[in-house]
């Protein structure tokens, strides 16, 4: 039986969501190793990959349950007895044909951060960007949405078919002291949002005009590759 599970992680203690050769701190292998205790042998996908000290609120994953685990509700409680920076928010059964990635049409991320020193607490959850023109922001995140080709906005080394994208929709938000940034797509390339993130900071400080974004989105000129902090960054929400 093939299950569906929304969960959320504190991406500080692991290196990523992949699988990975060189460690086994990434947030598959430690839900990989839950269910093996459960004799659950069974693959983990998800809708897409989070890097290193990225927190996820909404990521979805699949996998495949032997005949003896029926009862979902159990399977959740034991899955979060066993996981301490993981939690199971919902498991559902899915479609046979369902799959996380290939399935979902839209995914959702959030970046918060502060225009202060985010306090000892907050540190590996808030990012930190110093004063800034929030119309700027605005009008720099605008420049995202559309169809790109953003083969100029994300890190090279994994297997993709295109570096086409379509941004559906952008927004900035503050809010009790605290700035969001949301980004909307039908996916995203690796590192993809945080290098758009730090690249509309810049031209919200006036360190890069809109026009070099442009011109950047649209693959003429290269200016920068810098990302953003990991620690404020959340995958939200999946839709399908």
């Amino acid at each position: 039986m093939r299950v569906k599970a929304v969960i959320a992680y504190d991406g500080s203690h692991y290196q990523g969501f992949q699988k990975q050769r060189s460690t086994k701190m990434t947030v598959t292998s430690a839900i990989e190793e839950a269910l093996r205790a459960l004799h659950i042998d069974s693959p983990v996908v998800g809708s897409g990959r989070t890097d290193a000290g990225v927190h996820a609120t909404g990521q979805v994953i699949h996998f495949d349950l032997p005949d003896f685990w029926t009862d979902l509700e159990k399977l959740k409680q034991q899955l979060n007895r066993k996981l301490s920076d993981i939690s199971f928010k919902h498991i559902s059964v899915a479609a046979e044909d369902f799959h996380a990635r290939f399935s979902a049409k839209k995914r959702m991320y959030r970046y918060v951060f502060k225009t202060h020193t985010p306090s000892v607490f907050e540190q590996k959850y808030i990012s930190h960007y110093q004063t800034f023109d929030p119309e700027l922001l605005r009008q720099a995140l605008a420049c995202f949405e559309g169809k790109h080709d953003f083969k100029f906005f994300h890190k090279t080394g994994s297997v993709t078919h295109t570096t086409v994208r379509e941004i559906y929709h952008t927004a900035y938000v503050a809010r009790h002291g605290c700035h969001m940034i949301y980004f909307q797509a039908n996916g995203f390339l690796r590192s993809q949002v945080r290098m758009m993130i730090d690249a509309a900071m810049l031209c919200a400080k006036s360190e890069m005009t809109l026009a070099q974004l442009q011109e950047q989105i649209a693959a003429q000129k290269k200016y920068t590759t810098k990302l953003a902090p990991p620690e404020g960054l959340y995958l939200a929400r999946i839709l399908y």
